[in-house]
């Protein structure tokens, strides 16, 4: 065995805490498969004194100089697990230009600031490694950056967020409404109370945006990511897209390819969307993720497991502390960013997709002519139309080819100006389908 590998722990939550029970647990084993023992050095939390339960860890470890313990010199590794973006980055940018090697799981200080760690990285010849930031303990961001190395990944699309994907599928299941799904999403644990960056797709642009700079070598940041919740999700949507054998997942979807100029560009983007069932992303369903790769050579690949808690997320966690160390004792490191493409970003208006539009409108004769007419002036195409009326109103449901959204956009736009249309009952885009 060669000399310990020490951690400087940062964080002691619910993931910190299973990465503590796991290095203890699984202590002999993981120094066998590094070729050192892992020790930890120190742990940074806000209380010190706080119970913590049967925890297998010395109290005297426990610390509130953060910083201090970052820059100590018997601190091989630190581990980030606290989150946020200040002082996170503080920390790890200290630890990396000293040499030490990070691992993180805090997804949005690398979508908001990835490239000032990856740069201090370099800097310090350090690694950075950050599986758990996406997806939990479904091992994808290493394929992506490694594995896949040596092939050009055309589209990611993925399910990346574990509550909103157990309300969409409450919903689809039972009929629920969204304020009832997301009751029962609180209730069983998996909401937070304040469930605004789950609902509103924060959460799922950050790793969107870790997503795309690993699949096609660019810088892309949470500003780069176009962004919608699934809070105007209803039911009445969820029981169209049944009628169309779809279900609706809150999507991220990122693609690499021609722009309006026709030069390579990435579209990043996440939404809520119709997919038909037949789709491998239709059948993931409670509190799982998913994320389907498509690239040139190995053609479809699909990730899938459990995205969040506290036990996937410290397993992937561990994979990066066993890595790192590995690499410590070898005297190497891995180089965590690749962003030599630096392809620019193309806006939301010249991704290509589907709209399924509902539509109230009143019950009479032209009145089909008028909407088709608005659909022609904009250049796209109609796929299919469902009517039904009732007395002097009817429900117009009307499902698009694929066009660039600035078009279905302002297709959508001019449509709630016609006197024939009393209103719009929801628009939602289709991915996944011709």
């Amino acid at each position: 065995m060669g000399k310990p590998v020490r951690l400087a722990l940062l964080g002691c939550g619910t993931v910190g805490s299973e990465v503590v029970r796991l290095l203890h647990e699984q202590a002999a084993d993981l120094a066998a498969r590094v070729g050192a023992p892992i020790e930890i050095a120190g742990i940074a939390v806000r209380r010190p004194n706080r119970t913590r339960g049967d925890l297998p860890v010395d109290p005297a470890l426990f610390t509130t100089d953060a910083l201090g313990l970052v820059k100590r010199d018997d601190v091989d590794v630190v581990v980030e697990v606290v989150g946020g973006i200040e002082p996170a980055r503080t920390w790890l940018v200290e630890a990396l230009r000293s040499g030490k090697s990070a691992v993180t799981a805090n997804k949005a200080l690398l979508a908001e600031d990835g490239g000032t760690l990856h740069d201090a990285a370099a800097e310090g010849g350090a690694d950075l490694f950050y599986e758990a930031s996406v997806a939990g303990a479904i091992p994808l961001l290493r394929p992506l950056r490694d594995s896949l190395h040596g092939d050009s990944i055309t589209r990611v699309t993925g399910i990346v967020n574990g509550t909103t994907n157990f309300i969409l599928s409450a919903m689809d299941a039972t009929g629920a409404g969204f304020t009832e799904a997301l009751e029962e999403a609180t209730a069983l644990g998996y909401a937070e109370a304040d469930p605004t960056a789950d609902v509103e797709g924060f959460d799922a642009a950050a790793k969107a945006a870790i997503l795309a700079s690993l699949a096609f070598h660019t810088r892309v940041g949470a500003d780069d990511v176009h962004r919608e919740g699934i809070t105007e999700v209803s039911a009445a949507d969820m029981a169209s897209a049944k009628a169309m054998g779809c279900t609706i997942k809150l999507l991220c979807i990122a693609e690499r390819g021609p722009g309006a100029d026709g030069a390579e560009s990435v579209s990043v983007r996440v939404h809520p969307a119709m997919i038909p069932r037949s789709h491998p992303l239709a059948s993931v369903g409670d509190a799982f993720n998913a994320v389907f790769v498509e690239a040139v050579a190995a053609g479809q690949l699909m990730f899938y497991g459990r995205g969040a808690g506290g036990a996937p997320t410290a397993s992937a966690v561990l994979g990066d502390i066993v890595a790192v160390a590995r690499n410590r004792l070898a005297g190497v490191h891995t180089a965590s960013e690749s962003a030599y493409a630096d392809l620019p970003i193309r806006p939301m208006g010249e991704a290509v997709t589907r709209y399924h539009i509902s539509l109230d409108v009143a019950d009479r004769a032209g009145v089909l002519a008028a909407v088709a007419g608005v659909f022609a002036r904009h250049d796209v195409s109609i796929a299919t139309v469902r009517q039904s009326g009732r007395d002097t109103d009817a429900s117009l449901v009307i499902v698009t080819h694929r066009a660039p959204d600035a078009a279905l956009a302002a297709t959508v736009g001019e449509l709630r100006g016609l006197d024939v249309v009393r209103s719009i009952a929801s628009v939602l885009r289709v991915e996944g389908g011709q």
